[in-house]
């Protein structure tokens, strides 16, 4: 009878191996999620927050859960940007299947205004010793400055963006009325006051530390689902920006986008004032849609612009009428605080710097008034090809000139650079006499004697 029972207990165990190993073996999903356990991308929001940062994180938030990411680490320091580009990287992180911790790191970075939205969405907000966040108060700008709006269009304003933050915080277990101060009072905190207030989760020093904090603990999805994260050796992997983002964003910064401003009109300008250059207008032409491109994105200051067409104006006027120079320095201090002026934050204060500035103002006004002198320079040259050239030249008459009508009575030969030319004269002029050209009609000359041009 024991011998039985043993037979049955040991079958009852093979089975129970076997039915287990069939039911890993069977389920796919399982397989991959304990494959990618410990797998975690990360991600960097390090500056604005524009349609291009968007895209970057909206990419890799799909990147990673389409490879079976356990989590998905956004470290972040930046001082706010577009509603619009905000709005886009927090519906992702709401909507991705991975969890998503956001981090804000390292020592001295901040989190503030469209910052502060997102970390509140993250499923775990975490945040670096001496960091901040908050001063979510949005802000409406008009030429990059903000502007002064009746007490029923602020109340709008404030009312949606809190209606949006409690719209996922709530669901975040964040402390939404502490939160809604940041976005109201423009309150802003300290990484101590965000975890003793419910805004944040954790405060690490590293990102390892973050991990190593999180690998066990069981969180609260955005739909209610309880997840728990298993990372005991965790392998990062970074995503950066593609060559293409790398581009745009580059453009986009207030300095390249200056330059590419005056490569832009200089280049066109070298190309209208010397037709045929062909190089400057294509040059020109590429930097200029390129400069619109970033003026879709940054905020520009009308006045600026206005300034940089004044010292344009001021440049040229300085070689049409010779202002001594007190023109072209007035374009010079125009340029140089139009540019100081031409792209400002009210979230920021980015702007072209003043090294930048200066050392492109300088060349610019020298390159443009040198040009526009060219220009105007060439229009008293004697023409150097056609019958033009003729003009002022000195030849001497091979059959006298009869004077008075022009008619063929009046007209004789006249030899110059080795050809013979009908020439006609208001005066008889005899074989031999030197005369100039005054004037050319198709293929006849008007001349007259040198000496009575010379005056004796």
């Amino acid at each position: 009878m024991g011998h039985g029972l043993g037979i049955a207990a040991g079958r009852l165990l093979l089975g129970l191996l076997l039915g287990s190993g069939l039911r890993a073996a069977g389920d796919p999903a399982q397989a991959i999620s304990a494959s990618a356990s410990a797998r975690v991308i990360e991600l960097h929001i390090d500056g604005e927050i524009n349609p291009v940062m968007a895209e970057y994180i909206d990419g890799g938030i799909d990147q990673a859960n389409d490879g079976g990411a356990a989590l998905i680490l956004i470290t972040m320091d930046t001082p706010g940007g577009l509603d619009t580009s905000m709005r886009e990287i927090i519906q992702h992180i709401i909507d991705s299947r991975a969890p998503v911790a956001v981090y804000v790191a390292p020592a001295g970075s901040r989190a503030a205004s469209a910052g502060f939205f997102i970390l509140l969405a993250a499923d775990i907000a975490a945040m670096a010793p001496g960091t901040h966040t908050g001063a979510a108060s949005p802000l409406l700008a008009i030429g990059g400055y903000p502007v002064t709006v009746d007490e029923t269009l602020k109340h709008k304003i404030l009312n949606d963006a809190t209606a949006y933050l409690r719209s996922y915080a709530e669901r975040r277990g964040r402390n939404v009325a502490l939160a809604e101060t940041a976005i109201v009072d423009a309150k802003a905190f300290t990484e101590r006051e965000a975890r003793d207030g419910r805004l944040c989760d954790l405060i690490v020093n590293s990102r390892q530390a973050l991990l190593a904090e999180l690998d066990g603990r069981t969180i609260t999805r955005f739909d209610g689902r309880m997840s728990p994260l298993v990372l005991p050796q965790p392998e990062i992997t970074a995503i950066q920006m593609s060559a293409r983002q790398r581009v745009l964003a580059r453009i986009v910064q207030p300095d390249v986008f200056f330059m590419l401003l005056l490569v832009g009109v200089l280049g066109l300008y070298a190309e209208f004032t010397h037709p045929g250059l062909v190089a400057p207008g294509v040059v020109g032409g590429i930097a200029l849609l390129l400069a619109l491109f970033a003026m879709h994105i940054l905020p520009i200051n009308l006045a600026g612009l206005l300034l940089m067409m004044l010292a344009i104006v001021l440049f040229l006027l300085e070689v049409k009428y010779s202002g001594h120079g007190i023109l072209g320095v007035g374009g010079v201090v125009a340029m140089l605080l139009g540019a100081l002026l031409l792209v400002r934050s009210p979230l920021t204060g980015a702007g072209v710097s003043l090294g930048v500035a200066l050392g492109a103002t300088l060349p610019f006004a020298v390159l443009t008034i040198v040009l526009m002198r060219l220009v105007l320079q060439s229009r008293a040259w004697t023409p150097e090809t056609g019958v033009e050239e003729l003009r002022h030249e000195v030849g001497e008459v091979a059959e006298p000139i009869g004077g008075g009508a022009a008619d063929d009575r009046g007209r004789g030969l006249v030899l110059v650079r080795g050809e013979l030319w009908r020439a006609t004269a208001t005066t008889a002029i005899p074989r031999g006499a030197r005369v100039r050209i005054v004037r050319v009609d198709g293929f006849t000359l008007y001349v007259e004697p040198v000496d009575a041009l010379s005056g004796s």
